[in-house]
Parts: structure tokens; sequence; C-alpha cells
């Protein structure tokens, strides 16, 4: 059985649909006050599956997760399977400066504590994540995916990571569409601003396509699109897994001179173009 929460129902139901798998009928409402009232309203089965991103409000639904899967155990479900598309708190995995939480690691003990036995997701920020966790984890990637769906609008392009931590992102997509990549060389200045400088690659008159991961306020995408429009790239084309698009980041990056932006629907977004519901499906079979 497959049950969606509030941040996936439609993924959820995609997902059943492939797998020809029972949607789970689960109630879940607001009180006054705000708090999440969470009822089952199935019969319950030995191993169900709940599909939940944890985007914004993380917080919101990160709870909701963790009252729906320790709900379905105490109701005696024996295996409760969590597909968590967009894990919140990801990129916090270490101390940047001292007496700062480690926050993926408390998020993981929670995951833990609530009774999910299993968690299936896409693309973590680092992989390293996935030793936070004492349970299986699986980390999968929807690169692919984003390929697929530039090989039919976009011929002979280059791949370009915005910078050498998503080289990986680059190397991935350029495999598939059997092309070339690279990466843009980057600088924090600060949490919200970033410089970069062109690395050895040579995108005048190429159609360029960038790759990330994340895109949450935009600011890594627009540095790379400008430094590659002043490189006189022909078109600029943008994909990325997790479209965060904090704020008004999405008409940022279409003023820095992107023609296209594609994003999965691990988030829903007005990009959320290519759904990973096959993909999850797949490995849930």
């Amino acid at each position: 059985m497959i049950i969606g929460g509030s941040a996936s129902q439609k993924l959820a139901a995609d997902i059943a649909n492939i797998l020809n798998e029972k949607l789970g009928n689960l109630e879940i409402k607001k009180f006054p006050d705000g708090e999440k009232y969470i009822r089952f309203n199935d019969d319950i089965e030995d191993e169900i599956t709940i599909v939940q991103s944890t985007g914004y409000p993380q917080d919101e639904n990160l709870i909701e997760l963790f009252l729906i899967a320790k709900n379905l155990k105490s109701l005696g479900c024996k295996k409760v399977r969590a597909v968590i598309p967009y894990l919140a708190y990801s990129r916090q995995d270490k101390r940047f400066k001292k007496g700062e939480a480690i926050s993926i690691s408390i998020i993981a003990n929670l995951i833990e504590s609530s009774g999910i036995d299993e968690v299936i997701t896409v693309n973590l920020h680092e992989e390293k994540i996935v030793e936070f966790f004492n349970i299986p984890v699986k980390n999968l990637s929807a690169m692919p995916l984003l390929a697929e769906y530039f090989k039919d609008i976009v011929n002979n392009p280059i791949v370009v990571a915005p910078d050498e931590g998503a080289l990986q992102h680059a190397k991935e997509v350029a495999k598939i569409l059997d092309c070339e990549y690279d990466y843009l060389k980057k600088k924090r200045i600060s949490p919200d601003k970033v410089s970069t400088e062109i690395k050895e690659i040579n995108v005048k008159n190429k159609d360029v396509i960038l790759v990330d991961d994340i895109i949450s306020t935009g600011g890594t995408i627009i540095n790379a699109s400008k430094i590659l429009k002043n490189e006189k790239a022909k078109n600029i084309f943008v994909g990325c897994v997790h479209p965060v698009l904090v704020g008004d980041a999405l008409m940022k990056i279409y003023l820095s001179g992107v023609k296209e932006i594609v994003g999965t629907d691990t988030l829903s977004s007005p990009i959320s173009k290519v759904s990973v519901a096959p993909l999850l499906a797949n490995t849930l079979k």
C-alpha cells in the first residue's frame, strides 16, 4: 500500500498507479491552533510506504511524516518505508561555525525514532548523509530523467556544472546526451552571495545545459548564466532535481538570460516538468 502525505499526494498516486498498488486513505487536517490531525482510514497491511517530501514548510512536513509513521506502527504495521523525495536539512551536515547544530543528524534520529524502517530519497546534497542513519537509505539519482528531457529539445549541447561540487551531475547527464561537460569555479562570499569564474571551456555559439541538484535562491545559477552569456553561449537551459525556488528566484534566473528551467516533482513548483514517479516505482518494485 502507498500513502501520500500532504506534500506529495499526486506523486504518491502516480507511484501507486505505476505499481498497480492500493493508494491508502489517509485523513489529514489541522486543528484551529495549527496542529496536525492524522487518521488512517484503511485496514492495516504488513508493509506500507509513505510518500512525503519535506520542502517548505519543512518542519510541518517533517512532523506530519513522523505522525503518520508512528501511527502506522502503533496500529500494527510491521514495516514502514518512507519515500522522501526531498530531504530537508540535508545541507547542514557539519558544523561550519562553533556551536551550530548538525541538523541532518538530528533529523535522521527523529526519522528512526518515528518507526520508519527504510528511507528512499532522491539526490541527497552529499552522499555521506546516508552515514547519519542506522537504517537502510537508498539515494537515487534523477539526473538521467533530466537528461532524457533535454535529449528531445537540445542538439549537441555542452553540459556545465555551476561549481565543482555539481560536476558529477554534469558528467551523468553528459554521458546520456553523449556530449562534452565541464564546470565553473565558484567562490562563496556569503550564504546568499557567490562569485563564479570561467574555467577552460569554449561555449561560443553552443547550447549549454546548466545542471545542479538544488536551486534555492538561484544565486549560483544566475552567476553561471551571466558568465556563459559573456562567453557567447547560444542558448542556456537549466535543469535541477529539487526546485526549492525561494522568493523570486525563478524570475531572476530568467532575467539572467536562461531560455528554459526544468525541475522534477520531488517538490511541487511551476517548473516541475519531469516526474520521479517511474524512478521511485521501479525501486519499490
